[in-house]
């Protein structure tokens, strides 16, 4: 029986980013999970997300690991591979991909654009408010690849974030909690770190620096940007996850 397999979504988003990602797995006979983090749902106010912490979403992506039948595979695009990060200390799993992951606590950011972007997402935050998602930039930065229908499609589903969430992720040294802290020593599961080569959210210097610390295998998918999971060239990013997963030992034989 193949094993299910958890996707967790990024910041302003919601399980729907998965819609085509999730196919080839299903197609292969995986049960394929795509939850919308706490206060994410397009039904939810905006005030469902305020003030909802990083450890929150991992206890929830944690606990629904825990209740499947068995350790599932976790995939985790941008915040959501963070979470995926953090709640892999919390429950069983068999591996764990990580598409242009948010780094973990002690991470620094390696390039002016990603700082750019990060400003970007933290101007006017608070940290018991919620953010609305700022379009022009996700369009810039995230969405770039995207052919422009599909682009506009996405962008009108974005939902708010927790400006608690972002601030834990992106002020991770100004943080005396270390929310974001994956403890101490590489993870304990099979791991793999993607990113695209013309990521400027997290850019391969970034996401290479988040392999070492996790203990992960690294991929850099050439021409590609953020949006690993749905712009041009994310069946390449779907297909080189399934081969991985294959070599780890993890897919079950067809």
């Amino acid at each position: 029986m193949a094993a299910p397999i958890v996707m967790v979504h990024g910041a302003f988003c919601g399980g729907w980013a998965f819609e085509a990602f999730r196919a080839p797995f299903e197609a292969a006979g995986h049960v394929v999970h795509t939850p919308d983090l706490r206060g994410h749902a397009e039904g939810d106010r905006a005030e469902a997300v305020a003030g909802v912490s990083m450890s929150v979403y991992a206890k929830d992506i944690a606990d629904l690991c825990a209740r499947l039948p068995e350790p599932p595979i976790l995939i985790g695009h941008s915040l959501g591979g963070l979470v995926c990060q953090l709640a892999v200390r919390r429950a069983p799993v068999k591996a764990l991909i990580l598409l242009a992951p948010s780094p973990p606590w002690g991470v620094a950011g390696s390039s002016m654009e990603e700082a750019v972007t990060a400003f970007g997402l933290m101007v006017g935050a608070a940290w018991s408010h919620s953010i609305s998602p700022d379009r022009t930039l996700m369009r810039t930065y995230s969405l770039d690849r995207m052919p422009k229908p599909e682009r506009e499609a996405a962008v009108q589903r974005l939902r708010p974030e927790s400006g608690r969430a972002l601030w834990e992720a992106l002020n991770w040294w100004l943080d005396p909690f270390m929310t974001t802290s994956v403890g101490v020593g590489a993870l304990e599961v099979p791991c793999l770190v993607m990113v695209g080569q013309r990521d400027v959210v997290h850019p391969p210097m970034t996401a290479r620096q988040t392999a070492a610390r996790l203990g992960a295998e690294y991929r850099e998918m050439p021409g590609m940007s953020h949006w690993l999971l749905g712009e041009t060239g994310w069946q390449d990013v779907a297909s080189a996850a399934w081969d991985w997963l294959a070599q780890v030992k993890v897919r079950d034989p067809a």
